[in-house]
């Protein structure tokens, strides 16, 4: 099970928010790459970036820092927030970006979805965020009727590779991951599935280990120490 710590990056500031709230925001960081380094340093191998500008706008809008991360590190970077088209995620791949997370565009546009995927292959990684079961997007601030397994199905049917599943309501509340669906979307899907959302603790690891997850997504709780990213690798090897 691979550990995979989170930057998430806001007017070029590494940020956590509370349940998806732009307007409860925390900076832990002025210096993205300073943190991905640190990460490195621990013995990540892979890093999660969201651009949080990005998603709102509806296209990347810190793409130079991630790129910055991509040649100053040895990290795999897999990146979501606001990438919405073919160019996009063409010009994202060719920048050394190792994998690209989808969100809006895989619910609003399946058609494109299918030639993307058909296109990239296994660069491409949907992400299904949730609250109250139902699939949000545009940023998480847009709901739809859409459910967590009537997406992933779809998701499998378009040819994706990789899912990533967040529960928005347990996002940087360092309470605890939602178990039980993601233990539902590993038994319904034969794709590998990404834990994210509400990780605080060795045990929660341990849990979404048993689970079948392929790796897990962790934060918050990096950033205030609960915690610490070199024992938590070693815990899931």
């Amino acid at each position: 099970m691979k550990i995979i710590p989170a930057v998430d990056i806001r007017e070029g500031k590494c940020v956590r928010l509370y349940q998806g709230d732009y307007s409860r925001q925390t900076v832990f960081a002025d210096d993205p790459l300073a943190v991905a380094l640190q990460w490195q340093s621990q013995g990540a191998e892979w890093l999660h970036v969201v651009d949080l500008d990005g998603a709102l706008a509806g296209k990347p809008q810190n793409l130079s820092i991630v790129e910055e991360i991509v040649k100053r590190t040895e990290l795999f970077v897999e990146m979501g927030g606001g990438i919405r088209s073919e160019d996009t995620i063409a010009k994202m791949l060719e920048s050394g970006v190792s994998r690209v997370v989808l969100g809006t565009l895989a619910v609003e546009d399946l058609a494109l979805l299918e030639r993307i995927c058909h296109r990239f292959d296994g660069a491409v990684v949907v992400g299904i965020d949730a609250r109250d079961g139902r699939v949000a997007v545009r940023g998480w601030q847009k709901s739809t009727p859409i459910d967590v397994l009537g997406m992933a199905g779809r998701m499998v049917s378009a040819g994706v590779k990789r899912i990533i599943y967040t529960d928005i309501a347990r996002d940087g509340t360092l309470t605890e991951p939602d178990f039980a669906m993601t233990g539902d979307l590993v038994s319904f899907v034969d794709i590998p599935v990404i834990a994210s959302g509400g990780v605080s603790s060795m045990e929660h690891l341990i849990k979404l280990n048993g689970l079948g997850v392929e790796g897990v997504i962790i934060g918050r709780a990096l950033y205030t120490g609960d915690i610490d990213l070199a024992e938590a690798i070693t815990v899931a090897a």
